[in-house]
């Protein structure tokens, strides 16, 4: 599964292999994509491009469109989500948590997701269909650690608020951002112009963020605040 998007960060996480490539821009149309710098090719790519000076961007399938469309509008916010996680999961790295790594995995996964957003259906081509499809995998290995971890929870009888410590709370600004990306995906999946399993991670991914923050707050031996109706 091969990550193209339009925007930001020199990383390129391969979801099947579950590593990182350091790689650098290229031009692409008139935006930019993920490629491997050649051996001996000293030159710095600019950050800048000024392709969307005007308010336009493209799709990877090289669709110019004003920057508040939807598509851009999902992109974007699928990037905070994976901002927020970063944040998140600095925060867990200085409390020596162990599950990291699949916040590391996330990450990547996110930026698969972003490439199936920026390729609509009614546009692209076979080849852009299949170096950015996305794979059902991702919500089994969701599912999976959910349960693994639901298993060390006690069982939740009230309604709780984010808190718990700052890893915990980091993590409930996550799964917040998270919901907001669902619902800015979810008309774009519901159209044919992305992939189903692209809608159903984010809505997974929720719970398991919801899940990982109560364990986070469990393993850290912080109280969890409870809602009570105010009276």
């Amino acid at each position: 599964m091969v990550s193209m998007i339009t925007k930001t960060s020199h990383l390129r996480c391969i979801l099947r292999t579950g590593t990182c490539l350091t790689l650098n821009w290229t031009s692409f149309g008139s935006e930019r994509r993920y490629a491997s710098k050649s051996e001996g090719d000293s030159r710095t790519p600019k950050i800048y491009t000024k392709t969307g000076d005007k308010g336009f961007s493209s799709t990877y399938t090289g669709e110019r469109r004003p920057k508040e469309d939807h598509v851009f509008e999902a992109l974007g916010t699928t990037d905070e989500l994976s901002s927020a996680i970063g944040l998140a999961r600095e925060f867990c790295i200085d409390k020596g948590h162990t599950f990291t790594d699949q916040l590391d995995k996330i990450q990547c996964v996110l930026q698969d997701v972003g490439s199936n957003i920026a390729t609509p259906r009614s546009s692209a081509r076979e080849s852009h269909i299949k170096k950015t499809k996305f794979s059902s995998q991702s919500v089994i290995d969701l599912e999976s650690w959910i349960d693994a971890f639901t298993e060390e929870l006690p069982p939740l009888t009230n309604f709780i608020l984010p808190s718990g410590g700052k890893s915990s709370a980091a993590l409930h600004i996550a799964r917040a951002v998270c919901r907001r990306a669902e619902r800015s995906v979810s008309p774009i999946v519901r159209s044919g112009e992305a992939d189903p399993d692209v809608a159903t991670f984010l809505n997974r991914l929720s719970d398991y963020l919801f899940t990982v923050a109560r364990y986070t707050a469990m393993e850290e031996g912080n109280k969890e605040t409870i809602y009570k109706r105010p009276e």
